[in-house]
């Protein structure tokens, strides 16, 4: 026995000892089997999570008849906890000592630097959050928000970004915390919604007239609803029409049933306003007065 500190030999398991065997050091051949372990061990778990665990989250939420935008990220907060498990899992059958105490250590060195590196992931992160628990719109839903600057139907809500193609068929990826940090519009989060429209008539038209054919063309559109009835009232006197605002209402809304449909019952009241011979006047202006020139001088013709 020599007089220095004495190392131990690293124990080998069946994997250490073919290395070792191999040629490789003691050292070397313990460290190949931890890795080779460690990797065995995660794919396994990963996989049994993947065909086990995965659908059968699935399986149970679509029990509860979670919809798309409750499930998305509860399916990733779940992938993500299986990742974690077999990491664990994984670490203590290599033989790399408590995942969760080595874990600890490299945490507490990086999480000032991650924290500062990530302020808008994080705020991101926490604006998913609340976009889950609130719901203030979901997958398939047309919002509109920054003023109606944006809008469009929601494709997909994540933990970091929100993903709106708009009606023009572009891709918006928002920030989360851009649309929980001002006001969004979701007007089809009702069964159904109120629309309104000015139609400008001359004052010299019948207003009473104007009205029936306004209510009537209403009446007789299939998509818009007799409960809530349809109703006009006068809202505006301008410099050249006597405004008179329709409000009508359309049951289960979407972005192309709105157009749609106030497309058709605008068309329909202005054929009428023509068959009824009332008009629907536009801006006239008058110049009056006169020129006058002060200082004038005669200007000299050139002879011939």
């Amino acid at each position: 026995m020599s007089v220095g500190l004495l190392q131990a030999e690293p124990r080998l398991g069946p994997i250490g000892r073919a290395l070792d065997d191999a040629g490789l050091t003691a050292a070397q051949a313990a460290s190949a089997e931890g890795a080779i372990r460690f990797v065995v061990a995660f794919v396994a778990l990963w996989t049994i999570g993947r065909v086990v665990v995965l659908p059968l989250v699935s399986r149970a939420m679509d029990r509860r008849e979670l919809d798309e935008h409750a499930q998305n990220p509860l399916l990733m907060i779940t992938r993500f906890g299986v990742v974690f498990v077999a990491i664990a899992i994984a670490f203590g059958f290599a033989g790399f000592g408590n995942f969760l105490v080595s874990m600890a250590g490299i945490a507490a060195a990086g999480a000032l630097a991650i924290g500062l590196a990530m302020q808008n992931v994080i705020s991101n992160f926490v604006a998913g959050v609340f976009i889950y628990t609130d719901r203030p719109f979901k997958i398939g839903d047309w919002i509109e928000w920054d003023d109606g600057t944006y809008g469009g139907v929601v494709e997909d809500i994540s933990l970091r970004v929100t993903r709106v193609r708009t009606f023009d068929n572009e891709l918006l990826t928002v920030p989360n915390s851009e649309l929980t940090g001002g006001v969004v519009k979701n007007p089809v989060d009702a069964d159904k919604l109120r629309l309104k429209f000015v139609f400008g008539i001359g004052y010299g038209d019948d207003i009473q007239r104007a009205t029936d054919v306004i209510v009537d063309e209403a009446e007789r559109h299939p998509d818009i609803m007799d409960d809530p009835a349809p109703s006009v009232r006068l809202t505006e006197l301008g410099d050249s029409d006597v405004g008179l605002q329709s409000r009508f209402w359309i049951a289960d809304p979407s972005r192309a049933d709105f157009v749609r449909i106030r497309g058709e019952y605008v068309t329909a009241v202005k054929r009428r306003f023509d068959e009824e011979g009332i008009d629907i006047p536009y801006p006239v202006r008058t110049l009056e007065g006169g020129l006058a020139f002060e200082n004038s001088q005669s200007i000299p013709q050139q002879a011939e």
